[in-house]
């Protein structure tokens, strides 16, 4: 128990560190480092709580496809980062405002958990069965009582995947493009021309 401890509170602190060094670092890429460090420590919170899968989840899809994702597009962009924090000292107010209502937010949920008001309907998480893995219980219960919640989250996503192919594409003039239609009513007839080229002579457009 002892060595359980120890390691939460070391990954913890770990945890709390990085984030903190997320918003304060000012290299953008030094911010996403630390994302992925962040988000390291998170899984290893989620293997000593015993949710082996949300771990697994959270070190492929946010380490292996955002969080690196993040750190290419840094890197690639060719971006003034002085020229944006021109205003900074204007937003500044308004910033402290939200920090403020987050954190009595955060205080209220802390007080309201170790007081069990919130979990008093059910003080222990739902166990999984003798005969099922952790995964396939986490399978049971998303794909039964949440699977409307999973099926909007889904559409939610598709739309958002719409709206960034529309909003990057652009059409510029002159640019020969893909007409799938023509193509599939194209039949040898007008796609093929066949033409008797005499000796010395070439074939005119």
């Amino acid at each position: 128990m002892a060595l359980q401890a120890i390691a939460f509170y070391l990954i913890a602190t770990v945890t709390v560190v990085s984030a903190f060094c997320v918003v304060s670092a000012r290299n953008p890429v030094h911010s996403v480092l630390f994302l992925i460090l962040s988000f390291f420590s998170a899984a290893g919170l989620f293997v000593l709580l015993g949710a082996e899968f949300l771990a697994m989840l959270l070190v492929v899809v946010y380490v292996g496809a955002v969080a690196v994702l993040f750190l290419f597009v840094v890197m690639m962009l060719d971006v003034d980062f002085a020229a944006l924090r021109q205003g900074f000292a204007q937003y500044m107010p308004i910033g402290f405002v939200i920090a403020f209502v987050l954190a009595i937010e955060m205080i209220t949920v802390s007080f309201t958990v170790a007081d069990k008001g919130a979990a008093r309907a059910n003080d222990m998480p739902m166990a999984a069965a003798a005969n099922s893995t952790n995964v396939e219980t986490i399978g049971r219960v998303l794909y039964t009582d949440y699977i409307y919640f999973f099926q909007a989250a889904g559409l939610v996503l598709l739309v958002a995947m719409i709206g960034a192919i529309v909003l990057t594409l652009r059409h510029k003039p002159g640019v020969r493009r893909q007409v799938i239609a023509d193509q599939v009513a194209r039949t040898p007839k007008s796609g093929m021309r066949v033409v008797t080229i005499q000796p010395g002579q070439g074939v005119s457009e």
